[in-house]
């Protein structure tokens, strides 16, 4: 098999450099980082800098790994401005509570401490009715009158970890027949992922659930986190309770505050579960500055002119693929959102990696490690490769920077991506004890590994499953590649290593989750070769 065809099958490997480069990715990006921290923190556009952190232009958007929006001016000012006061939280509470109806149109609002944060706070108070004694129970709940959770399999996704903290137990549904059946006396809530899956005229419908969900009085949670804010929000006028909302996306509030807005008794008891009172939220803290700087952003999307914004946007695209379009097979096409959610323009360029010897994701690979970095989407599929530009987050003065850095890296001349591969220098077939040395524990795992040419199949046991395994071996450098899932979430494992007499060692790339260390050693197995005697029937004496 071609290398190429066999990196198609892998995916690509998030290192830096050489595929199979037996350091993790991490080690560039972190493990030097105390020996770069020389000056201290300094203010200005130097900050980060200042502690050995690279700052990034952001072509990808409202992402939280990368800081979430840029703030607007209007809430900058207004957290700076609540602070050095002190007020009564609940009197602050109920005041933005009321303002947020005021703006939005909605019953009543909430300022928490993220998206996810509000989530929790919710689930918290359509188990507990607002009743504390049974609030600081959780997640001891399994006596507690309501304590299950519908969600249909739809809308299973990550961030479902902030309802199931809570304890209750998951209740997944396909159907509109299968959720009648699912609920009981003890179903607390129902919670939707806001999105394609439940637009109208669905069969598991955001208007289908609530009239299925409203004669027993059983709230609904819609989770709209990286959506436009919509006023009156169309997500109450279709039958939701409550809708969560991420303050660092659209609406470019403070990154460590979400926004729910809904029914005034509910939002009530998920203030209740939250801080500053004690009990199950008290760790989903919201400052008061986070918390008026989030009702600014409510007040500045009133009066935001998202139309000029908008044109921005497009003006940015068009500036870089003027610059890019001028490259001899470089075509491009802007996408244009079709719902709520990330709703911006994305641009994308096109090209044959076999022209340009280089893919979309090893530019990308490229311009984000290295100075100026900048996070920008990259794949490939069939014959052609591309990358994909965001402009929401992006600042003035970015598109030329991002246009004259990803220009001058496809003008240079290269040698042609190589289908060839080193002959592997051994046969890894077979099966390997793996020891994974994580940050403060250890863990045992296992492959059963085919090899054929440069070609690994296989299986992956890890603490709680076993999974597909697929891999390539160069020379005596090793990856491997299996993905761990479970509802709504999964963890990929890239083992990174080197093959020597028998034994494979090397680092664990886990994405979002850091790495690990591994180390493998291949067992043997001694057998007699003696010809097994099968039994004619049941033993007859014990």
């Amino acid at each position: 098999m071609k290398r190429r065809e066999i990196i198609k099958q892998l995916g690509v490997v998030p290192v830096a450099g050489s595929l199979l480069a037996s350091n993790s990715v991490m080690g560039a990006t972190l493990g030097n980082m105390e020996s770069l921290v020389t000056k201290p923190l300094t203010k200005g556009k130097n900050i980060y800098e200042s502690i050995g952190v690279d700052t990034i232009i952001n072509c990808r958007g409202t992402f939280t790994i990368l800081g979430g929006s840029t703030e607007r001016p209007e809430v900058l000012e207004a957290m700076e401005a609540a602070s050095g006061y002190f007020v009564q939280y609940d009197e602050l509470a109920m005041g933005i509570g009321q303002r947020l109806a005021e703006l939005t149109k909605a019953p009543w609002g909430m300022v928490s401490s993220g998206c996810a944060a509000g989530m929790k706070h919710v689930t918290a108070a359509c188990v507990t009715g607002g009743n504390p004694e049974k609030l600081i129970r959780i997640p001891h709940i399994d006596n507690l009158e309501k304590n299950e959770v519908i969600i249909p399999r739809s809308s299973r996704n990550v961030y479902d970890q902030a309802i199931r903290n809570v304890g209750v137990k998951i209740i997944m549904v396909d159907t509109p027949e299968e959720l009648r059946n699912a609920i009981t006396s003890r179903t607390a809530m129902i919670y939707i992922m806001t999105g394609r899956n439940n637009e109208t005229g669905k069969p598991l419908s955001l208007e289908v659930i609530s009239q299925i969900a409203k004669p027993h009085n059983i709230p609904i949670l819609a989770d709209a986190a990286a959506e436009n804010l919509s006023i009156p929000c169309v997500h109450l006028e279709r039958g939701a309770t409550v809708v969560a909302y991420s303050g660092g996306k659209a609406i470019c509030g403070p990154q460590c505050a979400g926004l729910l807005l809904g029914d005034k008794d509910l939002l009530m008891a998920a203030w209740q579960a939250s801080a500053p009172h004690h009990g199950p939220g008290r760790d989903n803290k919201v400052g008061k500055e986070e918390m008026l700087g989030m009702l600014a952003a409510v007040e500045a999307w009133t009066t935001r002119d998202h139309d000029k914004e908008w044109d921005t946007w497009m003006g940015w695209l068009d500036e870089i693929s003027a610059k890019l379009t001028k490259i001899e097979g470089i075509s491009k096409e802007v996408r244009m959102p079709t719902s709520l959610d990330n709703r911006t323009p994305r641009l994308i360029l096109k090209w044959d990696p076999d022209k340009l010897h280089i893919t979309g994701e090893q530019l990308a690979e490229e311009v984000a490690r290295n100075k100026p970095r900048i996070a920008i989407g990259g794949w490939s599929r069939g014959e052609s490769t591309s990358i994909s530009i965001t402009p929401s987050q992006m600042r003035p003065g970015n598109a030329k920077i991002v246009a004259d850095r990803l220009y001058n890296i496809l003008v240079q001349e290269r040698e042609p991506i190589s289908d060839e591969m080193e002959t592997a220098s051994q046969n890894i077939s077979g099966h390997w004890e793996v020891k994974v040395e994580f940050f403060t524990s250890t863990s045992s795992h296992r492959f059963f590994l085919e090899h054929n040419g440069n070609w690994i199949t296989g299986t992956h046991t890890s603490d709680y499953a076993m999974q597909e395994i697929i891999g390539m071996v160069e020379g005596d450098e090793v990856v491997l590649r299996s993905n761990y899932r479970v509802p709504g979430n999964s963890i990929n494992f890239w083992f990174i290593g080197k093959i020597s007499y028998g034994n494979l060692e090397g680092s664990v790339f886990l994405g979002e989750y850091l790495t690990a260390k591994f180390s493998a050693e291949k067992l043997s197995y001694q057998h007699s070769h003696k010809k097994l005697m099968v039994p004619g029937g049941p033993p007859l004496a014990t």
